[in-house]
């Protein structure tokens, strides 16, 4: 009998140690389940990208087809991680040193800002000066869509603009649209809020330039002025030669101002942009809306070439100057040719002055040797 109790109590005792042994094994998974949890492990969906600073893994391609990957920790906001992942060295026709970054964020949108003209005015200048800031992404090449490839449609259009984030500004540029009749009726069909930037030069400089332009890659070139003039002996100007018409800046300006208020304007001076490229930039800068980031700490003057270059950015093993197409020596054009052509300018000068409300001094000023 003593027996039977004993060991019914032992059979008892065993089934309650089984039965406690689940539960104990369940508390330890639960305990190391809410452990890993707490510490981001067991997460379904991935963390935004913003949310990833600490090991977000960039894919840097370099022009030779070599990759490397960057892995870091970032400190700064959110918007501001993004937007240096997103820098503008993804633009095309970038300078020989510059890398590009693949990414998909942010959205192609059909740019706020267009820099509309002039040619030999400085836009190329403007437009690698405007790449600097983090909030400003720029299509490299020249898309000549509201000129030649209209056809082609504003969805293809929108295509070649690169990506951008909530805050930044989507912008191109192409001269040859100040120019351009059909240009200021396209645009504002596109969007009648698009702000325009018109980079302006002295007529008579920015002619010889188009024309040292034009020389260089046609030796055989006729003379300026045989090209400027219709008759040497009575002096009268050949209007129908691209190189004088487009300094007929006032002509240009009437058919865009049909379309756009002189508010949507901004018109930079291209020998202030060589002279005092902080000073111009501060103006496109509050004129787009944006923070002043692009200073004169950015800029230091080459006396070689004779223009702004930017100083040497992180990363890189030299500065970032323009190409060799900028800086030319001009040819020597005959004072009295020069004379004729700017008291030609002269009326329409002073009608452009009357228009913008600036006077930009071309009357006054010698006619540069550089292109």
């Amino acid at each position: 009998m003593g027996c039977s109790k004993w060991r019914a109590a032992f059979n008892f005792g065993h089934l309650k140690v089984h039965s406690k042994l689940p539960v104990f094994f369940t508390m330890i998974i639960l305990f190391i389940y809410l452990f890993y949890c707490l510490n981001g492990y067991c997460e379904s969906l991935p963390r935004p990208v913003y949310d990833q600073r600490s090991n977000l893994q960039t894919k840097i391609i370099f022009k030779d087809g070599q990759e490397t990957e960057q892995l870091g920790a970032y400190n700064a906001s959110p918007v501001s991680f993004v937007r240096e992942q997103l820098s503008d060295l993804t633009n095309s026709d970038p300078p020989s040193n510059n890398i590009s970054i693949a990414n998909n964020f942010g959205s192609k949108k059909f740019p706020q800002a267009i820099i509309i003209g002039v040619k030999k005015g400085g836009t190329r200048a403007l437009l690698e000066f405007l790449r600097i800031h983090p909030d400003v992404r720029a299509v490299g090449a020249e898309p000549h869509f509201f000129d030649r490839f209209y056809e082609k449609g504003l969805e293809w259009y929108r295509n070649l603009m690169p990506r951008t984030l909530e805050g930044q500004i989507t912008m191109e540029k192409t001269p040859s649209y100040f120019i351009t009749k059909e240009a200021p009726r396209r645009v504002f069909s596109m969007s009648r809020h698009t702000r325009l930037i018109v980079v302006v030069r002295d007529p008579v400089t920015r002619a010889v330039s188009d024309y040292t332009q034009t020389l260089s890659k046609s030796p055989g070139l006729p003379s300026f002025q045989n090209l400027a003039f219709r008759n040497a002996t009575t002096g009268l100007i050949d209007t129908s030669w691209s190189a004088v018409r487009i300094g007929i800046y006032a002509k240009h300006l009437e058919n865009w101002l049909r379309y756009f208020p002189m508010s949507r304007f901004l018109f930079v001076s291209g020998e202030r942009l060589v002279t005092d490229p902080a000073g111009e930039m501060g103006r496109v800068q509050d004129f787009l809306g944006l923070k002043r980031v692009v200073t004169d700490k950015h800029f230091y003057f080459n006396q070689t070439k004779g223009f702004p270059c930017l100083k040497k950015p992180e990363g890189s093993s030299r500065p970032r100057c323009l190409g060799k197409s900028k800086g030319r020596p001009h040819p020597q054009i005959p004072s009295e040719v020069l004379l004729r052509l700017r008291d030609f300018y002269r009326p329409f000068n002073l009608k452009f002055y009357q228009m913008t409300g600036h006077d930009f001094g071309w009357d006054q000023m010698a006619t540069h040797q550089s292109s």
